[in-house]
């Protein structure tokens, strides 16, 4: 394996005795943060601060500990310390044909990081067809909440040892521990992919995509937005140009532009300084009735409503579980309600005793999902 495939460009990389050194003194900081009862705000770049509840703490910044420290093409595997910039390994990968699978968001931002992509836990328009961030984390190196230096999971797909506890990272927001490193599982870049686009209303774009669904298209994105549905398709380019023109549709040009703009929320109606909700429903459920402009994706299975005003929070949440899912409160001007939908007694239990286990303190990023913990 050469030396190019290994590294990070970044001039920021560290060696393994610089990021040794790193996480001691992490170690430290989070042993005096203990004795003085002092919240830490575990942060990359920033890019993902308006998501979840407000930060608070004194700032630990995770990009000081970067650099690709293991990757092997033709394993499928990655493995980079947290603080490395998205961009620089989605670019090395692309190097060599692969991709994150889980098609993590930047949202316009040069400075997001891998460990913060993996907190945050979010996915782009290929999660339904890809996975999502959790399906693709085989393993992670953490400093908890009293300063141990633990490993979970591996580098190699076969290795499942403590995988599922790897997995818990994925979207806790930083509250179970420090991310020093994450071993992520690779995709090859598909050969071929072309965007088709339909007019159409939300329901015939619902009825069309859970149809498609079920049929062996190379469907890798759906997106029903002002009118129109967007299906992409990606894989090998016969069976890309046989479902273009079993599907029909209309050839969009800019296919690679749009979904880029989708997943970072770069095109109206994201970019309104407005209430922008997450509900994540079943696929099966019809066009919602609620107020605002909706965009619905992830073959329906998930539908971004931007408010121009306050909605009734009680009957948004009301309506998304009653379709099996939940509503979040993914940006606004103002935090004026919990942006996570409450949890039941029993998975709230679940988190509590997680919280104890990895910070018993209650020092890392503390309150980021739910104010009490």
């Amino acid at each position: 394996m050469n030396e190019a495939a290994t590294r990070s460009p970044s001039s920021a990389t560290h060696s393994e005795g610089d990021a040794l050194a790193i996480v001691e003194a992490w170690q430290a900081r989070v042993r005096d943060a203990v004795a003085r009862r002092k919240p830490l705000c575990i942060r990359g770049g920033g890019s993902k601060d308006f998501y979840g509840e407000a930060p608070q703490g004194d700032f630990l910044d995770t990009r000081a500990c970067s650099g690709i420290v293991d990757y092997d093409p033709t394993e499928l595997v990655i493995t980079v310390r947290a603080g490395t910039l998205l961009r620089e390994v989605e670019s090395v990968m692309a190097q060599h044909g692969q991709m994150l699978a889980f098609e993590p968001p930047h949202f316009g931002s040069d400075v997001a990081t891998i460990g913060g992509a993996v907190a945050a836990g979010l996915s782009g328009p290929r999660r339904p067809y890809a996975g999502a961030v959790r399906d693709l984390v085989l393993g992670v190196r953490i400093v908890d909440g009293q300063g141990a230096d633990l490993r979970f999971g591996g580098r190699v797909m076969k290795n499942v040892a403590g995988f599922d506890v790897s997995r818990l990272l994925a979207g806790a927001m930083g509250t179970l521990g420090i991310m020093v490193e994450v071993s992520l599982k690779c995709l090859p870049q598909p050969r071929a992919e072309q965007t088709l686009v339909w007019e159409m209303t939300a329901a015939e774009a619902l009825r069309h995509v859970n149809e498609w669904s079920v049929k062996p298209h190379p469907i890798s994105a759906t997106c029903h937005y002002r009118g129109r549905l967007h299906v992409r398709l990606s894989g090998a380019e016969p069976a890309v140009v046989a479902a273009a023109r079993a599907l029909g549709g209309t050839a969009m040009e800019e296919g690679r532009a749009f979904w880029r703009a989708l997943r970072d929320h770069a095109m109206p109606p994201f970019d309104q300084p407005t209430e922008l909700w997450r509900m994540s429903v079943r696929a099966t459920a019809p066009p919602l009735d609620v107020m605002g402009e909706q965009v619905i994706e992830w073959g329906g299975a998930l539908r971004w409503v931007v408010c121009a005003s306050r909605p009734d929070v009680v009957e948004l949440r009301r309506l998304a579980a009653a379709y099996g899912g939940h509503a979040t409160l993914f940006r606004a001007r103002e935090r004026h309600v919990a942006v996570f939908q409450p949890l039941n007694e029993t998975l709230m239990g679940i988190h509590r005793r997680l919280k104890a286990t990895f910070d018993p303190a209650g020092i890392l990023n503390r309150g980021r999902l739910y104010p009490d913990l």
